[in-house]
């Protein structure tokens, strides 16, 4: 049974290896060596952390920075994706479909980008990063309200 928790550190581990394989397989266009295990432990420093696990197998996270309501990382692993994971943890977050809360997704990332409008966020801006263009996306609570079954 599939269900979302807050991180504990013994996590770590799997964690890192899911950020891992999901950057490679969501941004081939990448060189395989720009993504390496400590970029979980730096780029998720002082985030609030929700856990997806199955049966005692952990299938993804999201971080999120809490000051400014930003959904920071949000990966599921390639062997567990299309399986509602992605969906519980953005439901897993305080507050949902009442929070705003904003992020930002690669344009060429169009996977994520379809999974994002399919759950209400919309299009709030945009800009160019170290990785690529992105879309700045916010979560519209009335998009979601009409068209999002809870």
């Amino acid at each position: 049974m599939m269900f979302v928790r807050p991180f504990d550190s013994s996590d770590r581990p799997v964690l890192r290896e899911i950020f891992v394989r999901s950057r490679k397989k969501a941004f081939p266009w990448q060189p395989a060596h720009a993504f390496q295990l400590g970029d979980f432990d730096e780029q998720t420093a002082g985030e609030l952390l929700l856990v997806a696990e199955d049966d005692g197998i952990v299938t993804g996270f999201l971080s999120l920075w809490e000051p400014d309501d930003f959904i920071h990382h949000l990966f599921v692993d390639p062997e567990w994706v299309r399986r509602g994971i992605g969906t519980a943890l953005l439901r897993a977050l305080p507050g949902w479909l009442t929070t705003r809360y904003r992020l930002k997704c690669l344009t060429r990332n169009a996977l994520a980008l379809a999974f994002y409008s399919s759950h209400g966020f919309v299009e709030i801006g945009s800009g160019t990063g170290e990785e690529g263009d992105y879309l700045l996306m916010e979560f519209d609570p009335q998009y979601c309200a009409t068209r999002v079954q809870v």
